[in-house]
This record gives C-alpha cells, sequence and structure tokens, in this order.
C-alpha cells in the first residue's frame, strides 16, 4: 500500500506520535495533516523522550521526509521554538526533511488572546481549550480573514494583508471583550521575528506530494487527537475545531486524490480525556490517582492532569466506525499490569436502557456506565515481544478490544521505547 494513515480512535492522547514514529521504519513522508500546536505527541527513541506539537513525529528519522500540509494551523512562532529545542537536542531540521505547504493558513498572534478572552466570557461554561489559538483560526480560516504561508514570499504585500486583518480583528477584541487593539508596532515585530525565518521551509508540497506518489513513495497521515473531538462527530461541541479523521487526512495532507490505503486506528489500553466534556467511564478519587501516576497522564502541551477511566468499549467501537480503521493499535497495556481486576466500560444506561451504541453528544451527560469486570495479570509485560508470550489475562485483555470493535489488533505497546512493541 502506498499511503496508510495513523488517527486517535478516542479523545486523543492515545499515543499517535509512538505509533508514527515506529512507522516510519517503512515508510519514505510523513505528513501532518490538521490542527495545530494545541496538543502533544510524545515519541521516545534512542535519542531521547520528546514532546512534538506541529513537527511531525518522523523527523527522528533519516531520509524521511516531513510536511505540514495546508490543513494544519501554522504557528509561526511556535513552530520556531520546537525546532530550535529539537536542534538543541541534536536533531536535523532543515528545509529537506521539513517541508510547510506554501497553502497552509498562518495561526496570527491575535489567536491566541481571542482564545483566552472567549474561554474567561464562557467562564463555568467554557470548552476546555488549550487556549493555543485554534478556535479563532479556523473561524477566521472559513471566514477568509487569515493568510496563507505563501504570501510570504512578497514580504510587502504580506505585511500590507496582515495590517488589514489586524484592523479588522480589533473590531472583535475591542468591541466584544472590551479588550486593548492589538498594536501595529507588535504585529511588526511577529513578521520579522517569526515568519522570515521559516520562508526557507516553505514549498508546494501539494506538488511534491503528487510526484512522490506516482514514484511509489509510502505516504503516513498523521492526525492530531481522535475521533471523539473531530468538529462533525465528536462529542460537540467539547471538541477540536478542525477534522480529526483518516478520510479528511488526505485533504488536509495536500493530496485530495489519494485515499489512504491502511489506517491504524490507535486505542490506549485505559480511557484518558484532556479537558472538558462528557466522559462516561470516568474514575475519580484514589483509584483515579493510582492509574494517572502508573501512566504518567498529563497532557504534553498544557502539563495539566489527564482525566482517566476504564477502557470504554462503546466510545472505541463507534471511533474505530468513523475512522474506517482497518486495524487497532493498542498502547499502555503494561499500565495495566498494577490491577488485579481491570474495570471495562461495555455499556451505556441512558434513562434506564442499557445501549452498546455511542449516542447522540447531547445524550452523554445523562449516560452512566456498565462496567465488567476483568482479571488483571499481576506481573510485569514490558520485556514481552511476542503475543503469544503475554499471560493468558493480558492476550484475552487485548482480545476482548479485537472483538468488541470488530477489527484486527495489529500491534500492542508494552512501553514508551521504539522496540516495547508487540506485533500481532
Amino acid at each position: 500500500m502506498s499511503s496508510l494513515a495513523v488517527v486517535g480512535v478516542n479523545w486523543g492522547d492515545e499515543g499517535k506520535g509512538r505509533m508514527v514514529d515506529l512507522l516510519t521504519e517503512e515508510c519514505d513522508i510523513v505528513v501532518r495533516c490538521q490542527g495545530g500546536g494545541n496538543a502533544g505527541h510524545t515519541v521516545v527513541n534512542d535519542r531521547g523522550r520528546f514532546a512534538l506539537h506541529l513537527v511531525p513525529s518522523g523527523i527522528f528519522r533519516e531520509g524521511v521526509v516531513n510536511i505540514l500540509g495546508n490543513g494544519v494551523a501554522l504557528d509561526p512562532e511556535n513552530l520556531l521554538q520546537e525546532i530550535d529545542d529539537l536542534r538543541a537536542r541534536g536533531i536535523a531540521v532543515t528545509p529537506d526533511n521539513l517541508k510547510i505547504s506554501d497553502r497552509a493558513s498562518l495561526l496570527l498572534p491575535w489567536h491566541r488572546l481571542q482564545d483566552e478572552l472567549e474561554e474567561a466570557r464562557l467562564a463555568d461554561k467554557k470548552y476546555g481549550s488549550t487556549k493555543q489559538g485554534i478556535a479563532p483560526f479556523y473561524s477566521d480560516k472559513y471566514q477568509k480573514k487569515t493568510a496563507m504561508a505563501g504570501e510570504m514570499v512578497d514580504p510587502e504585500r504580506f505585511a500590507a494583508h496582515l495590517e488589514e486583518l489586524r484592523e479588522w480583528k480589533n473590531l472583535t477584541l475591542t468591541g466584544v471583550y472590551g479588550a486593548e487593539p492589538y498594536p501595529r508596532e507588535a504585529l511588526a515585530e511577529w513578521i520579522r521575528d517569526c515568519c522570515g525565518k521559516i520562508r526557507p521551509f516553505l514549498c508546494d508540497t501539494g506538488a511534491y506530494l503528487r510526484e512522490s506518489e506516482k514514484t511509489g513513495k509510502r505516504i503516513l497521515f498523521e492526525a492530531q487527537l481522535g475521533a471523539l473531538r473531530d468538529l462533525d462527530f465528536g462529542i460537540y461541541p467539547y471538541t477540536t475545531s478542525s477534522n480529526t479523521l483518516a478520510a479528511y487526512a488526505p485533504v488536509g495532507a495536500g493530496l485530495p486524490a489519494c485515499a489512504a490505503g491502511e489506517v491504524i486506528g490507535v486505542v490506549k489500553a485505559y480511557s484518558t480525556c484532556v479537558g472538558e466534556g462528557p466522559f462516561v467511564s470516568e474514575m475519580f478519587g484514589e483509584e483515579a490517582a493510582l492509574l494517572r501516576e502508573a501512566g504518567a497522564e498529563y497532557g504534553a502541551k498544557t502539563g495539566r492532569p489527564r482525566r482517566v477511566g476504564a477502557l470504554d468499549l462503546v466510545a472505541t467501537r463507534y471511533g474505530a466506525e468513523v475512522q474506517g480503521t482497518t486495524a487497532i493499535a493498542v498502547t499502555k497495556l503494561d499500565v495495566l499490569s498494577y490491577m488485579e481486576t481491570i474495570p471495562v466500560c461495555t455499556g451505556y444506561r441512558i434513562r434506564g436502557e442499557v445501549t452498546e451504541r455511542f449516542p447522540f453528544p447531547s445524550l452523554l451527560d445523562e449516560a452512566e456506565p456498565v462496567i465488567l469486570k476483568v482479571p488483571g495479570w499481576g506481573c510485569d509485560i514490558s520485556a514481552v515481544r511476542r503475543f503469544e508470550d503475554l499471560p493468558k489475562a493480558a492476550r484475552d485483555y487485548v482480545l476482548l478490544i479485537e472483538n468488541a470493535v470488530g477489527c484486527p489488533v495489529k500491534y500492542v505497546s508494552v512501553g514508551a521505547e521504539r522496540d516495547a512493541i508487540i506485533r500481532c
């Protein structure tokens, strides 16, 4: 197959970066196709432990070309900081191994400011934004009120366009929120210090990808977040502001005529959720604290504690369906080794009736989890590399996921390191 997509099946934070880093051994190109710097992909390999936010997770493989596609919320300031951090740790980042679509739209400096102001206005009804400007960015993109990265090649015209946008945005900042207008001087500084430095990475990545496909290059589409954060099919309005599904990946990558031949849906062995919104299988108290510490469940971007819960088969089955998964990767199975019995959410009780189908978002607040307790395995499995060598209880747990989702499990991770993987 010439292309594959690595996507999240749940709320995000499933371990997609870990899987992309592994699968790049078989790929030539990795393309980030949507989202921005509001979430992180954690990668652990022989170079160390890294939290990536915009740079694709193939950056650690020599010979792999990494692309930020047209569907990405391109934040020059945060991207430059990420590039500097990688270079400081000995990772090569050059226009040869990182290319930015000239059709990617720019996340402008006032988008973060507007994000903060809106979350403050919403108060206790806030959406749980990471305040990285993602929602204002996508809103402005669809209003045609931002700029494309390719405009940077004509600096004078680019600056004039941004000045028009600044004047327009100030109507919102001052009139709706009562904030100070965004200063002209700050915009000029941002253009000088950020935009000029990413210009060498810009190119027609669509043409590059089309030519690469013709010559048989293997392309990996890397998505951000998970199915339940998708703008159309997720837990709206507690979603991100872009489409996180494999079906969108070729469009956001810049290769719309190419459908992903293989879709790897990543599922964590238990459930986690960052931010607001319904989370039916959520754990609380000491039970949650033990799982959170065992799995080191803290946001890669924000550092805030992740909400944790039992593996939710209802949400996982739905996520796999809308992603169109052809195979499943189960991550962090080793984290559950401390549990004598493991809780699994097999259904939702809503208004007195039990369902195994994921409901319309507004019904999720009424849903109660139906919990099944399955045996744990009670031993360290981090050194296991063959499925048949796992304890029977661990094998049964993986097969429970496979049978519930109706999709084969192809990978099981038993540690964060690149080689801590079982190929089924």
